[in-house]
């Protein structure tokens, strides 16, 4: 009997290894749709971008169930590690979330991450409880040192946040998955579902895409497009693709052949 392919994050099992973003769409209900479309169970939510407090204000738990989907708390909008811990010290006042994803940029126009405080967030975080997914670059002895460090899952990075240019790195990325028993999720830079997919036949475990689709000229048709883009990725992977030949190969013998 096969084994079950199970996708798990800090002992809980997921089905849809697809992560979706909720910044960026024209409205909460446009969100909320493409979600349900893309099939996905865990949501990113920029604390410090999303209201999740204001009930004066319409609020993204209106729109999209946390009893049905698990909320991410992330630090979008972070550049300093005092900056990362307040904004997730107070995710965890407002919600009680403890699995949250952490990213600590380091320049304005790349949006690159910042490997030294992204490393001391991890280890104050996780010494206080946290589960911690963690946005990094695609470094491999980086994605080490944050595995050493407590990490839950590890996010590499496919290309700057929001471009769109798809894997730029794909041997650093398999690396990565290589070395560690962590889930390694592909994150930022995804653009269309075909990336999606590649990032799943390199054997990561998931992806997270946001700009994809939200920005995309039809969101609902991209959200579905990513749902089954990771999911055929994933079947490809598992599946054991052929050895590569530089000489063509008959599909059919000679054996029968008059």
């Amino acid at each position: 009997m096969a084994k079950k392919d199970s996708f798990i994050i800090s002992n809980k099992k997921y089905s849809s290894r697809l992560i979706v973003g909720t910044g960026k769409y024209k409205s909460m209900s446009e969100c909320a749709k493409a979600i349900k479309i893309s099939g996905a169970d865990i949501v990113t939510v920029a604390v410090r971008r999303v209201n999740i407090s204001d009930k004066s204000k319409p609020l993204l738990m209106d729109y999209i169930n946390p009893k049905k989907i698990t909320y991410l708390p992330n630090t979008a909008g972070c550049f300093t590690s005092e900056e990362a811990l307040r904004t997730l010290r107070l995710a965890r006042e407002i919600g009680g979330w403890k699995l949250v994803k952490l990213e600590v940029l380091g320049d304005k126009k790349t949006l690159f991450p910042d490997a030294i405080e992204t490393l001391k967030s991890t280890e104050v975080l996780t010494k206080e409880g946290f589960k911690v997914m963690v946005y990094c670059n695609d470094d491999p002895l980086m994605a080490k040192r944050l595995e050493n460090a407590g990490a839950c899952a590890i996010m590499p990075l496919a290309a700057p946040i929001g471009s769109g240019l798809g894997i730029q790195n794909k041997i650093n990325l398999q690396i990565i998955r290589n070395q560690t028993k962590l889930p390694v999720i592909v994150d930022a830079g995804i653009g269309q579902a075909s990336d999606a997919t590649q990032a799943m036949e390199l054997g990561c475990d998931g992806v997270l895409v946001n700009t994809a689709i939200a920005k995309a000229k039809n969101p609902f048709h991209m959200a579905e497009a990513m749902k089954f883009a990771v999911i055929s990725g994933r079947k490809s992977f598992l599946s054991g693709r052929i050895e590569p030949n530089l000489f063509g190969s008959a599909s059919t013998t000679n054996k029968g052949i008059i």
